[in-house]
């Protein structure tokens, strides 16, 4: 019975309000809970949208790059991209009244064009860097595969390989990335239509505005900026003008004062002579008149003038106008064999799948020997066949046994020792020859010094120079006085060369004609170099100088300032007229 109180007293424990107060914890926690996850979709939410504005602010930045892009190295600069571009707000205002159907497609159609025109923006600046003039969208595609070359010579096989999928992928992803974006940002407009509506009025009085007076910061254009749109307009101009220029050249070369004139009758006034037309590589008129350059080349040419004289030689100056800059030697050396303005390689290809008469074609017609001495030919070359050669010395003809400098294939000074070797030796009959010498092609370093013809040999003798076998220097990662320097020193080595050849196996009956075949890149010349390069005719026969009275040059190996310039086109016909 004394238990009874306790059992009794059990429902009075200190336990039993905290028992009941427990439904009312557990709805506090799933309070909190439910909480919790209200939050976790909202800050989900948050970064999406961060992604998002972020996402579609790239869009813009990509799309205004590629309509604020200049299309030349001289106008890209950080205050071209300070323009409001009216091609912009004609693509808002086309977003907000097309149905959404036809936005979908016009959005990213628009947005290719605009990656394409972006890519070809990057191909002219490419273009002006290098050949001093915009790409060709028509006629330089068959440019870019000499290029590759130029890289895998100088630079291996792995280097352009990289260069070309450097150069493809990136094209194909701008025009990607570029329909994309615009895709995005007509989504963009179309969701907040109100406020793009009132944001492309009010842009469209700035722009307004701002293109009254002409407001401009930057010479790629006025702040109010149309400047794709008057890009695209170019280039549909030029596609046509290329697309044209076939049949306009096809009447060009129909006209042939010089095609049916009688063997008997040409160049009889050279009958007996050894004539020698000598392309060297990057020669321009910068390497005579650039404050850099000038003195070196000057000093050489000056100093081969006295040197000849003192051999009993005069020469005479002046300038020609090459169709190409930068690069493209064969567009000159056709130009000029040929008298025909071959400025693109449509042209140069339909040249040689005709019969023009070449300048050698007009000698071995005459009964002249008509050779070819090209070292640079490394492959099959059937078409060599149009400029009517007696013989072509290809560079496996040629049995070069020394190191490969830069890309020149074989230094100059073996080129003609392997010229004079075949085909001046004693009882030979008159000769001529056309030789591009290559010792001053780009990149100007590594580069070859003379060793003296009596140790040319097959070229072995150029291994002892450590330079030869070193790799070429990328001349467009160097300073550029010291690629001034590297390229004038190849220029003085080519023409010293010449004056050495006359000095040792030149007669009374040896012509030399040598010109430049373009001015060398435009990073190395400065702006508005033009594309001017000398040519000199030396002889030690009075009679042949005399013939070129008429034609005002100046006296000597360097040409004067006021030296006339003609095309290059008009040297054959120049030629054959005066010494018929």
């Amino acid at each position: 019975m004394t238990d009874a109180p306790e059992t009794a007293d059990a429902p009075e424990t200190a336990d039993a309000p905290e028992t009941a107060d427990a439904p009312e914890a557990a709805g506090a926690a799933d309070a909190a809970e439910a909480a919790g996850a209200a939050e976790a979709p909202s800050a989900a939410g948050a970064r999406r949208d961060r992604r998002r504005i972020a996402g579609s602010a790239l869009a813009a930045a990509l799309v205004l790059l590629a309509l604020l892009m200049p299309s030349d190295l001289a106008s890209l600069t950080p205050a071209t991209f300070l323009r409001l571009p009216v091609e912009a707000l004609l693509g808002v205002v086309l977003v907000l009244v097309l149905p959404e159907r036809a936005r979908r497609v016009a959005a990213p159609v628009g947005g290719a064009v605009l990656g394409v025109l972006l890519v070809v923006k990057a191909l002219d600046i490419g273009f002006d860097a290098v050949l001093h003039r915009p790409f060709d969208l028509v006629l330089d595609w068959p440019l870019l595969a000499p290029a590759v070359d130029y890289v895998d010579v100088t630079a291996g096989r792995f280097a352009a390989v990289a260069a070309v999928v450097l150069t493809v992928l990136p094209a194909v992803a701008v025009v990607f990335l570029t329909a994309r974006s615009a895709l995005r940002l007509s989504g963009v407009v179309a969701r907040h239509r109100t406020a793009a509506t009132r944001a492309v009025a009010v842009l469209a009085v700035v722009w307004t505005t701002l293109a009254a007076p002409g407001l401009q910061l930057t010479p790629a254009g006025p702040v109010a900026s149309r400047s794709t749109a008057g890009f695209a307009y170019d280039q549909a101009r030029r596609v046509q003008a290329g697309l044209r220029d076939r049949d306009r050249f096809a009447t060009e070369s129909a006209v042939d004062p010089f095609a049916g004139a009688a063997a008997g009758e040409a160049l009889t006034s050279l009958r007996g002579k050894d004539v020698v037309v000598a392309f060297v590589e990057s020669y321009g008129r910068a390497a005579v008149e650039h404050p850099e350059m000038a003195p070196h080349v000057g000093a050489a040419l000056d100093a081969g003038t006295r040197r000849l004289a003192e051999a009993g030689y005069g020469a005479r100056s002046a300038f020609l106008t090459s169709p190409t800059a930068g690069g493209g030697s064969w567009l000159a050396q056709a130009t000029l064999l040929s008298g025909l303005w071959i400025d693109n390689q449509q042209r140069y290809r339909t040249l040689l799948a005709g019969d023009r008469l070449t300048l050698g074609g007009a000698f071995r017609r005459a009964g002249w020997r008509s050779v070819g001495v090209m070292p640079g030919i490394t492959k099959a070359w059937p078409e060599g066949g149009f400029f009517d050669y007696d013989r072509i010395y290809a560079f496996d003809d040629l049995g070069y046994r020394g190191p490969r400098f830069g890309y020149a294939t074989t230094p100059d000074e073996f080129t003609m020792a392997r010229f004079q070797q075949f085909e001046r030796a004693a009882g030979h009959a008159p000769v001529m020859a056309a030789i591009p010498l290559l010792s001053s092609h780009a990149p100007w370093s590594p580069a070859p010094t003379a060793v003296g013809w009596a140790d040319v040999g097959d070229g072995s003798v150029f291994h002892s120079m450590a330079s030869g076998e070193a790799p070429a220097e990328d001349m467009f990662g160097r300073d550029p006085a010291l690629v001034r320097s590297d390229y004038a020193r190849t220029v003085e080595y080519s023409v010293n060369t010449l004056v050495s050849y006359v000095e040792t196996y030149g007669d009374d009956d040896l012509v030399l004609v040598f010109l430049g075949d373009h001015q060398p890149a435009p990073f190395v010349t400065g702006p508005d170099a033009g594309r001017d390069v000398p040519i000199t005719i030396v002889t030690r026969d009075r009679a042949v100088l005399d013939r070129t009275d008429g034609w005002g040059w100046t006296d000597g190996l360097k040409p004067a300032a006021q030296a006339p310039v003609r095309p290059m086109s008009t040297f054959r016909d120049q030629f054959l007229s005066t010494f018929r």
